[in-house]
């Protein structure tokens, strides 16, 4: 876990608000100078604990609004089976998210489609006919609730 102190997390928090705030609302934010925020957000770029920035967008204004998560089992779970599904799936249009995962699946799969008929194809026509899929189980998601803070853990593990 990379150390972080106080004023690393308070950046953090903030940008995690709202990344497209500027380095002077930040630095306001957090009671420090534009100048310490703008080294500290840099750091914290360099190593590794800001990755990027993401843009959100309502799925049903873009054409997708039907989310499903589709749990995928493959056999058998060899490690090239696993790998190639994941490298497969991860490309599919449909996917936002995919998760490699132990129990009875090996895959949890979020997508987002037009409508009930295009989930149906994603399964049967895409899914289905993997050869390496031996099952599909597939749950319509009413509602997709996501945290937008998730801040760093603190100090033994609280």
């Amino acid at each position: 876990m990379a150390d972080l102190d106080e004023l690393d997390t308070a950046i953090v928090r903030e940008l995690l608000h709202d990344a497209r705030r500027t380095n002077r609302d930040v630095a306001a934010a957090v009671g420090i100078a534009p100048t310490t925020a703008l080294d500290r957000t840099r750091s914290l770029r360099e190593r590794g604990v800001i990755t990027g920035a993401r843009l959100d967008v309502d799925l049903a204004k873009i054409g997708r609004p039907v989310q499903a998560l589709v749990a995928v089992r493959v056999r058998p779970p060899t490690r090239s089976n696993i790998e190639g599904f994941r490298e497969w799936a991860a490309e599919l249009p449909e996917v936002l998210g995919l998760f490699v995962t132990s129990g009875s699946e090996d895959f949890l799969i979020h997508v987002a489609v037009p409508d009930n008929n295009h989930l149906y194809a994603f399964v049967i026509d895409r899914m289905t006919e993997q050869p390496e899929v031996a099952d599909v189980r597939t749950s319509i998601v009413y509602e997709h609730i996501r945290s937008s803070t998730v801040l760093p853990a603190a100090e033994g593990g609280d």
